[in-house]
């Protein structure tokens, strides 16, 4: 009778037991999926609070290893396929001309390119169909500038290039500036990825012990 009954016990603890290591198992894997995603947001959200746009935040992305089971080794990974740009703007870079000459910085009147591609001179160029004209400033940023140009009428306002007749008669011209030259720029920090990644670091446990299933708890 004692044998029959010291054996029922064994048998219910390891079966207990396999039970509440699977729970943790899950409770691990939801806690580590949750902070992963977590942390993810949050950083996609810094982005676009500072106005880089959705495109950028988006290159945000969140994995959870392994892949496909609940492990009590769960790992969660975020990462972002633009990671020059981040860390430019997570540790404010200091940008200079690859040839060594000028950056030039579009104005409202450049515009942008072709699906909203950012606007250089040599692209502006292109699809005006009109070459820039150098100005230099004493004591100021240089400025790339088109000439020959008249000012819209109607709400939107803005600028657009002179029909030969208004050429010709030299009525309503004006010349706007369309890039700043400058020699360098300094990128202010923008982002605070370390401070995020520890936020959701510091609540891991706590969304561990929320996802423990709730049929283990009452066990």
């Amino acid at each position: 009778m004692s044998v029959r009954l010291l054996a029922a016990l064994q048998g219910d603890l390891s079966k207990m037991m396999a039970q509440e290591l699977n729970s943790a198992r899950v409770a691990v894997t939801t806690g580590v999926r949750e902070a992963t995603q977590g942390l993810k947001s949050e950083l996609r959200s810094q982005i676009e609070g500072s106005g880089l746009g959705s495109r950028l935040a988006n290159t945000w992305r969140g994995v959870v290893y392994p892949k496909g089971r609940p492990s009590l080794g769960s790992a969660g990974l975020v990462y972002s396929r633009a990671p020059v740009v981040i860390a430019a703007h997570d540790q404010g870079a200091l940008i200079r001309s690859k040839n060594g000459f000028w950056l030039a910085i579009p104005l409202p009147a450049a515009g942008t390119g072709p699906r909203g591609k950012r606007m250089t001179p040599g692209l502006w160029e292109r699809m005006r169909g009109q070459r820039l004209r150098f100005v230099y400033r004493s004591g100021k940023p240089s400025l790339l500038v088109a000439d020959n140009f008249r000012a819209k009428t109607g709400k939107r306002g803005g600028f657009a290039a002179a029909s030969a007749s208004a050429q010709k008669s030299g009525r309503g011209l004006t010349t706007v500036p369309i890039f700043l030259l400058v020699p360098q720029a300094q990128l202010k920090k923008k982002f605070d990825i370390a401070g995020a990644a520890q936020r959701w670091q510091d609540r891991l446990m706590v969304l561990v012990t929320q996802s423990w299933p709730e049929e283990s708890a009452d066990t």
